[in-house]
């Protein structure tokens, strides 16, 4: 019978780890300036979209049920404006998480960028319902024993 487990990290040894994560949350350019002018009725949605993607990684294990619970050293929400042509198109979410462990944080930046964006979308949709969340990723990853990561994108130089 198969079942599922948590993985075993106890002979792992303890390594710097890191991960980045990114998601896009494509809204209109009417939506955007709202967002980037702070003039939606729920308040900052940028800053409240970085607290919650924050809460969202150093609780991972409370939504992925076979995560372990890492006691993160570092955790950033960066979220920017997206152009397209000339044209604001929405925005780019980064998690950076770093800790000294013996798993990754992967899932934790992940998690993180997922809760940003969904973040976003609440306090975005009284103005737009057609927003879009799209290009969730692991961007890179560093320390472990399946060594590093990094994503490689379409049109990226070597």
């Amino acid at each position: 019978m198969v079942g599922i487990k948590m993985a075993k990290i106890e002979e792992k040894p303890v390594t710097l780890r890191t991960a980045i994560a990114k998601c896009e949350v494509w809204l209109s350019s009417e939506t955007l300036e709202q967002v980037l002018n702070q003039t939606l009725t729920k308040g900052d949605v940028i800053t409240t979209a970085q607290v919650a993607g924050i809460m969202a990684a150093k609780r991972t294990p409370e939504w992925i049920p076979l995560c372990h619970p890492l006691n993160l050293t570092h955790a950033e929400v960066n979220i920017e404006p997206m152009q397209h042509l000339d044209k604001p198109i929405g925005l780019e979410i980064t998690a950076t998480i770093r800790l000294e462990g013996k798993t990754g944080v992967e899932m934790e930046a992940l998690t993180a960028c997922a809760a940003a964006a969904l973040t976003i979308y609440d306090m975005c949709k009284p103005l737009q319902k057609d927003i879009q969340i799209t290009h969730l990723r692991l961007v890179s990853k560093t320390g472990g024993k399946s060594g590093d990561y990094e994503e490689i994108r379409a049109g990226k130089e070597d």
